[in-house]
Protein backbone atom coordinates (compact mmCIF):
# COMPACT_ATOMS: atom_id res chain seq x y z
CA UNK A 1 0.00 0.00 0.00
CA UNK A 2 2.85 2.52 0.77
CA UNK A 3 4.42 1.90 -2.45
CA UNK A 4 1.42 2.46 -4.11
CA UNK A 5 0.85 5.59 -2.51
CA UNK A 6 4.40 7.03 -3.11
CA UNK A 7 4.08 5.22 -6.84
CA UNK A 8 0.67 7.70 -7.37
CA UNK A 9 2.11 10.49 -6.28
CA UNK A 10 5.25 10.53 -8.07
CA UNK A 11 2.81 9.99 -11.28
CA UNK A 12 0.68 12.73 -10.56
CA UNK A 13 3.41 15.26 -9.17
CA UNK A 14 4.89 14.71 -12.51
CA UNK A 15 1.57 15.48 -14.39
CA UNK A 16 0.97 18.37 -12.59
CA UNK A 17 4.74 20.07 -12.39
CA UNK A 18 5.15 19.31 -16.45
CA UNK A 19 1.66 21.10 -16.93
CA UNK A 20 2.24 23.94 -14.65
CA UNK A 21 6.27 24.39 -16.09
CA UNK A 22 4.64 24.58 -19.46
CA UNK A 23 2.44 27.42 -18.52
CA UNK A 24 5.30 28.96 -16.39
CA UNK A 25 8.30 28.89 -19.11
CA UNK A 26 5.85 30.12 -21.65
CA UNK A 27 4.49 32.94 -20.00
CA UNK A 28 7.23 34.24 -18.12
CA UNK A 29 8.99 33.89 -21.68
CA UNK A 30 6.31 36.54 -22.92
CA UNK A 31 6.49 38.78 -20.44
CA UNK A 32 3.64 38.11 -17.77
CA UNK A 33 4.36 37.48 -14.22
CA UNK A 34 3.47 34.76 -12.53
CA UNK A 35 2.27 35.45 -8.98
CA UNK A 36 2.20 31.91 -7.54
CA UNK A 37 3.22 28.53 -9.10
CA UNK A 38 1.70 25.61 -6.82
CA UNK A 39 1.63 21.94 -6.71
CA UNK A 40 -1.13 20.70 -4.86
CA UNK A 41 -3.74 22.39 -2.46
CA UNK A 42 -4.59 23.44 0.42
CA UNK A 43 -2.08 24.02 3.58
CA UNK A 44 1.30 24.87 2.56
CA UNK A 45 3.71 22.23 3.30
CA UNK A 46 7.10 24.10 2.11
CA UNK A 47 7.71 27.22 -0.09
CA UNK A 48 10.12 30.02 -1.29
CA UNK A 49 10.28 32.80 -3.28
CA UNK A 50 12.14 33.46 -6.15
CA UNK A 51 11.96 37.07 -8.09
CA UNK A 52 8.02 37.94 -8.26
CA UNK A 53 7.07 33.97 -7.83
CA UNK A 54 6.24 32.14 -4.51
CA UNK A 55 7.13 28.51 -5.35
CA UNK A 56 5.01 26.36 -3.14
CA UNK A 57 4.18 22.95 -2.46
CA UNK A 58 0.63 21.68 -0.58
CA UNK A 59 -0.65 19.10 1.20
CA UNK A 60 -3.15 17.69 -1.43
CA UNK A 61 -1.58 16.16 -4.18
CA UNK A 62 -4.53 16.01 -6.40
CA UNK A 63 -3.49 19.24 -8.94
CA UNK A 64 -1.56 22.66 -9.29
CA UNK A 65 -1.71 25.73 -10.63
CA UNK A 66 0.04 28.69 -12.23
CA UNK A 67 -1.58 31.81 -11.02
CA UNK A 68 -0.65 34.51 -13.22
CA UNK A 69 -0.69 38.07 -12.20
CA UNK A 70 -4.44 39.63 -13.22
CA UNK A 71 -5.85 35.83 -13.55
CA UNK A 72 -8.00 35.71 -10.57
CA UNK A 73 -9.10 39.07 -10.81
CA UNK A 74 -10.07 38.60 -14.33
CA UNK A 75 -13.29 40.13 -15.17
CA UNK A 76 -12.87 42.94 -12.31
CA UNK A 77 -12.58 46.76 -13.82
CA UNK A 78 -11.11 47.71 -10.38
CA UNK A 79 -8.35 45.41 -10.40
CA UNK A 80 -4.85 47.62 -11.08
CA UNK A 81 -2.96 45.67 -13.27
CA UNK A 82 0.36 46.59 -15.53
CA UNK A 83 1.34 45.30 -19.03
CA UNK A 84 2.66 41.98 -17.30
CA UNK A 85 -0.55 40.66 -16.00
CA UNK A 86 -2.41 38.21 -17.94
CA UNK A 87 -4.91 40.13 -19.01
CA UNK A 88 -3.15 42.57 -21.07
CA UNK A 89 -0.99 40.70 -22.50
CA UNK A 90 -1.52 40.51 -26.28
CA UNK A 91 -3.82 37.22 -27.52
CA UNK A 92 -1.06 36.16 -28.95
CA UNK A 93 0.85 35.83 -25.98
CA UNK A 94 -2.12 34.63 -24.08
CA UNK A 95 -2.84 32.08 -26.65
CA UNK A 96 0.93 30.43 -26.88
CA UNK A 97 0.89 30.74 -22.72
CA UNK A 98 -2.16 28.76 -22.15
CA UNK A 99 -1.39 26.09 -24.98
CA UNK A 100 1.57 25.24 -23.14
CA UNK A 101 0.45 23.42 -20.19
CA UNK A 102 -1.41 20.86 -22.62
CA UNK A 103 1.84 20.92 -25.00
CA UNK A 104 3.83 19.90 -22.05
CA UNK A 105 1.72 17.36 -21.06
CA UNK A 106 2.39 15.60 -25.04
CA UNK A 107 6.09 16.00 -24.38
CA UNK A 108 6.04 14.30 -21.92
CA UNK A 109 3.92 11.81 -23.02
CA UNK A 110 6.51 11.55 -25.62
CA UNK A 111 9.70 10.98 -23.59
CA UNK A 112 8.08 8.47 -21.85
CA UNK A 113 6.89 6.69 -25.01
CA UNK A 114 10.51 6.60 -26.45
CA UNK A 115 12.20 4.95 -23.31
CA UNK A 116 9.29 2.31 -23.47
CA UNK A 117 9.41 1.77 -27.21
CA UNK A 118 13.61 1.84 -26.73
CA UNK A 119 12.89 -0.95 -24.41
CA UNK A 120 9.86 -3.09 -25.56
CA UNK A 121 9.93 -2.57 -29.25
CA UNK A 122 6.40 -1.53 -31.10
CA UNK A 123 3.24 -4.25 -31.55
CA UNK A 124 2.95 -3.76 -35.08
CA UNK A 125 -0.80 -4.56 -36.95
CA UNK A 126 -0.40 -8.28 -38.04
CA UNK A 127 -2.56 -10.67 -37.86
CA UNK A 128 -1.51 -13.77 -36.13
CA UNK A 129 -4.83 -16.32 -36.68
CA UNK A 130 -8.00 -16.84 -38.35
CA UNK A 131 -10.75 -16.93 -35.93
CA UNK A 132 -12.46 -20.09 -37.55
CA UNK A 133 -16.01 -19.02 -39.63
CA UNK A 134 -15.50 -15.67 -38.21
CA UNK A 135 -16.21 -12.25 -40.85
CA UNK A 136 -12.54 -12.45 -41.58
CA UNK A 137 -11.85 -15.84 -42.70
CA UNK A 138 -14.73 -15.47 -44.83
CA UNK A 139 -13.03 -12.38 -46.44
CA UNK A 140 -10.24 -13.69 -47.50
CA UNK A 141 -7.48 -12.70 -44.87
CA UNK A 142 -4.48 -14.88 -43.80
CA UNK A 143 -2.26 -14.80 -40.92
CA UNK A 144 0.79 -12.49 -41.81
CA UNK A 145 -1.08 -10.16 -43.30
CA UNK A 146 -0.62 -6.20 -41.72
CA UNK A 147 -3.55 -3.85 -41.83
CA UNK A 148 -2.79 -0.76 -42.38
CA UNK A 149 -6.35 1.03 -42.53
CA UNK A 150 -9.40 0.29 -40.37
CA UNK A 151 -12.89 2.11 -41.70
CA UNK A 152 -10.69 4.88 -43.36
CA UNK A 153 -8.56 5.47 -40.25
CA UNK A 154 -4.14 4.64 -40.64
CA UNK A 155 -2.92 2.40 -38.38
CA UNK A 156 0.54 1.62 -37.14
CA UNK A 157 -0.18 -0.48 -33.65
CA UNK A 158 -2.29 -3.47 -33.36
CA UNK A 159 -3.44 -2.01 -30.61
CA UNK A 160 -5.29 0.52 -33.10
CA UNK A 161 -6.56 -2.24 -34.70
CA UNK A 162 -8.30 -3.52 -31.44
CA UNK A 163 -9.60 0.13 -30.60
CA UNK A 164 -11.00 0.72 -33.68
CA UNK A 165 -12.61 -2.90 -34.31
CA UNK A 166 -13.96 -2.46 -31.10
CA UNK A 167 -15.98 0.69 -32.32
CA UNK A 168 -17.85 -1.53 -35.00
CA UNK A 169 -19.43 -2.86 -32.21
CA UNK A 170 -23.15 -2.84 -33.85
CA UNK A 171 -22.07 -5.07 -36.35
CA UNK A 172 -22.09 -2.18 -38.99
CA UNK A 173 -19.60 -2.58 -42.39
CA UNK A 174 -16.14 -2.32 -41.80
CA UNK A 175 -13.10 -1.71 -44.78
CA UNK A 176 -9.80 -3.12 -43.77
CA UNK A 177 -6.97 -2.24 -46.24
CA UNK A 178 -3.48 -4.64 -46.14
CA UNK A 179 -0.84 -5.45 -47.31
CA UNK A 180 -0.01 -9.15 -48.24
CA UNK A 181 3.60 -10.37 -49.92
CA UNK A 182 4.22 -6.28 -50.71
CA UNK A 183 0.95 -6.10 -52.21
CA UNK A 184 -2.06 -3.96 -51.23
CA UNK A 185 -5.32 -4.93 -50.62
CA UNK A 186 -8.93 -3.86 -49.21
CA UNK A 187 -11.56 -5.82 -48.19
CA UNK A 188 -15.27 -4.91 -46.40
CA UNK A 189 -16.60 -6.85 -44.24
CA UNK A 190 -19.54 -6.72 -41.47
CA UNK A 191 -18.39 -8.07 -37.80
CA UNK A 192 -20.26 -11.44 -36.34
CA UNK A 193 -22.21 -11.46 -33.37
CA UNK A 194 -20.76 -13.52 -30.40
CA UNK A 195 -23.59 -15.11 -27.86
CA UNK A 196 -21.23 -15.99 -25.56
CA UNK A 197 -19.14 -12.70 -25.28
CA UNK A 198 -22.35 -10.63 -26.15
CA UNK A 199 -20.01 -8.12 -28.93
CA UNK A 200 -18.96 -8.17 -32.73
CA UNK A 201 -15.90 -9.42 -33.39
CA UNK A 202 -14.26 -9.14 -37.36
CA UNK A 203 -12.40 -12.83 -36.63
CA UNK A 204 -8.58 -12.44 -35.83
CA UNK A 205 -6.36 -12.30 -33.52
CA UNK A 206 -2.63 -10.30 -33.45
CA UNK A 207 0.07 -7.91 -31.84
CA UNK A 208 2.36 -11.06 -31.54
CA UNK A 209 4.90 -9.76 -33.88
CA UNK A 210 6.90 -6.66 -32.17
CA UNK A 211 9.38 -4.47 -33.71
CA UNK A 212 12.48 -4.31 -32.04
CA UNK A 213 13.24 -0.73 -33.39
CA UNK A 214 16.50 1.29 -34.39
CA UNK A 215 16.88 4.82 -32.93
CA UNK A 216 14.99 6.46 -35.87
CA UNK A 217 11.88 3.70 -35.47
CA UNK A 218 12.04 4.22 -31.78
CA UNK A 219 11.48 8.24 -32.52
CA UNK A 220 8.74 7.58 -34.97
CA UNK A 221 6.77 5.09 -32.95
CA UNK A 222 7.05 7.35 -30.00
CA UNK A 223 5.00 9.79 -31.90
CA UNK A 224 2.48 6.88 -32.86
CA UNK A 225 2.38 5.55 -29.25
CA UNK A 226 0.90 8.97 -28.26
CA UNK A 227 -0.90 9.29 -30.98
CA UNK A 228 -2.82 6.30 -30.42
CA UNK A 229 -3.18 7.48 -26.53
CA UNK A 230 -5.01 10.78 -28.16
CA UNK A 231 -7.09 8.87 -30.65
CA UNK A 232 -8.32 6.54 -27.22
CA UNK A 233 -8.45 9.70 -25.59
CA UNK A 234 -10.48 11.62 -27.90
CA UNK A 235 -12.58 8.38 -29.73
CA UNK A 236 -13.80 7.83 -25.56
CA UNK A 237 -14.94 11.23 -24.92
CA UNK A 238 -17.07 11.41 -28.23
CA UNK A 239 -18.73 7.44 -26.98
CA UNK A 240 -19.58 9.93 -23.44
CA UNK A 241 -21.19 12.13 -25.65
CA UNK A 242 -23.39 10.05 -27.47
CA UNK A 243 -24.07 8.34 -24.81
CA UNK A 244 -22.44 5.16 -25.30
CA UNK A 245 -20.33 5.37 -21.93
CA UNK A 246 -21.83 6.84 -18.52
CA UNK A 247 -20.54 9.01 -16.39
CA UNK A 248 -19.33 6.25 -14.53
CA UNK A 249 -16.56 5.67 -17.56
CA UNK A 250 -14.64 8.84 -15.67
CA UNK A 251 -12.20 8.83 -12.71
CA UNK A 252 -11.18 10.97 -10.53
CA UNK A 253 -7.67 11.22 -7.94
CA UNK A 254 -9.32 8.27 -6.13
CA UNK A 255 -10.05 6.45 -9.40
CA UNK A 256 -6.29 7.26 -10.83
CA UNK A 257 -5.25 5.93 -7.05
CA UNK A 258 -7.16 2.68 -7.57
CA UNK A 259 -5.72 1.72 -11.19
CA UNK A 260 -2.13 2.61 -10.09
CA UNK A 261 -2.45 0.39 -6.85
CA UNK A 262 -4.16 -2.60 -8.99
CA UNK A 263 -1.48 -2.05 -12.03
CA UNK A 264 1.30 -2.61 -9.41
CA UNK A 265 -0.01 -5.98 -7.31
CA UNK A 266 -0.43 -7.34 -11.16
CA UNK A 267 2.90 -6.79 -12.30
CA UNK A 268 4.95 -6.46 -9.10
CA UNK A 269 5.88 -10.34 -9.23
CA UNK A 270 7.72 -9.83 -12.83
CA UNK A 271 10.30 -7.56 -10.59
CA UNK A 272 11.11 -3.49 -10.56
CA UNK A 273 12.10 -3.09 -14.36
CA UNK A 274 8.29 -4.07 -14.89
CA UNK A 275 6.82 -1.69 -12.91
CA UNK A 276 8.64 0.79 -13.78
CA UNK A 277 7.61 0.19 -17.53
CA UNK A 278 4.01 -0.08 -17.06
CA UNK A 279 4.37 3.27 -15.22
CA UNK A 280 5.54 4.17 -17.77
CA UNK A 281 2.85 3.57 -19.81
CA UNK A 282 0.31 4.80 -17.28
CA UNK A 283 2.35 8.01 -17.51
CA UNK A 284 1.77 8.09 -21.32
CA UNK A 285 -2.13 7.66 -20.75
CA UNK A 286 -2.51 9.60 -17.92
CA UNK A 287 -0.74 12.59 -19.68
CA UNK A 288 -2.06 12.61 -22.84
CA UNK A 289 -5.61 12.52 -21.17
CA UNK A 290 -4.70 15.67 -18.95
CA UNK A 291 -3.41 17.44 -22.14
CA UNK A 292 -6.70 16.56 -24.22
CA UNK A 293 -9.00 17.24 -21.87
CA UNK A 294 -7.14 20.63 -21.16
CA UNK A 295 -7.87 21.48 -24.37
CA UNK A 296 -11.32 21.20 -24.31
CA UNK A 297 -12.87 24.25 -25.06
CA UNK A 298 -14.90 24.59 -21.49
CA UNK A 299 -14.87 27.20 -18.78
CA UNK A 300 -12.71 27.49 -16.17
CA UNK A 301 -10.19 24.90 -18.54
CA UNK A 302 -7.28 26.14 -20.71
CA UNK A 303 -8.96 25.25 -23.49
CA UNK A 304 -12.07 27.94 -22.13
CA UNK A 305 -9.30 30.47 -22.17
CA UNK A 306 -7.54 29.68 -25.39
CA UNK A 307 -10.71 29.81 -27.12
CA UNK A 308 -11.31 33.73 -25.97
CA UNK A 309 -7.62 34.65 -26.55
CA UNK A 310 -8.06 32.84 -29.77
CA UNK A 311 -11.03 34.53 -30.96
CA UNK A 312 -9.95 37.76 -30.13
CA UNK A 313 -7.09 37.07 -31.79
CA UNK A 314 -8.79 36.06 -35.54
CA UNK A 315 -11.66 39.22 -34.96
CA UNK A 316 -9.54 41.74 -33.55
CA UNK A 317 -12.18 42.24 -30.80
CA UNK A 318 -12.13 41.33 -27.26
CA UNK A 319 -15.11 39.22 -25.37
CA UNK A 320 -15.81 42.10 -22.26
CA UNK A 321 -13.78 40.70 -19.39
CA UNK A 322 -16.60 41.01 -17.01
CA UNK A 323 -18.50 38.48 -19.34
CA UNK A 324 -15.57 36.42 -19.48
CA UNK A 325 -14.74 36.47 -16.18
CA UNK A 326 -18.45 34.86 -15.34
CA UNK A 327 -18.47 32.54 -18.07
CA UNK A 328 -15.14 31.20 -16.37
CA UNK A 329 -16.83 31.21 -12.79
CA UNK A 330 -20.04 29.09 -14.07
CA UNK A 331 -17.79 26.52 -15.33
CA UNK A 332 -15.54 26.28 -12.35
CA UNK A 333 -19.02 26.31 -10.54
CA UNK A 334 -19.83 23.38 -13.19
CA UNK A 335 -15.89 21.39 -12.85
CA UNK A 336 -16.24 21.15 -8.83
CA UNK A 337 -19.81 19.50 -9.28
CA UNK A 338 -18.51 17.19 -12.23
CA UNK A 339 -15.67 16.73 -9.79
CA UNK A 340 -17.34 15.74 -6.73
CA UNK A 341 -19.84 13.32 -8.78
CA UNK A 342 -16.92 11.71 -10.55
CA UNK A 343 -15.46 11.00 -6.85
CA UNK A 344 -18.68 9.74 -5.22
CA UNK A 345 -18.45 7.34 -8.31
CA UNK A 346 -14.65 6.07 -7.86
CA UNK A 347 -15.53 5.94 -3.70
CA UNK A 348 -18.53 3.58 -4.31
CA UNK A 349 -16.24 0.93 -6.97
CA UNK A 350 -14.14 1.00 -4.11
CA UNK A 351 -16.46 -0.71 -1.99
CA UNK A 352 -18.54 -2.75 -4.94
Amino acid sequence: MIVSIILFILIIGLLIISHEFGHYIVGTMCGIRVNEFTVGFGPKLFSFRKGETLFALRLLPFGGACIFDGMESFGDEDAQLDEHSLPNASPLKRVATLAAGPFANFILAFLCALILVGYTGADLPVIDSIIEGSAAEEAGLMPGDMITRVGGERVHLYREVSMFSAMYSSGKEVELEYIRDGEKYTVVLTPRYSEEDGRYYIGFRGGAEILDCNPFQTFQYALYEVQYWMRYTVKSLGMMITGKLGIDALSGPVGMAEVVSDTYEEVRPYGITSVILTMMNLMVLLSVNLGVLNLLPLPALDGGRLLFALIELVTGKRVPPEKEGLIHLVGVVGFVFLMVVVMYHDIARLFN
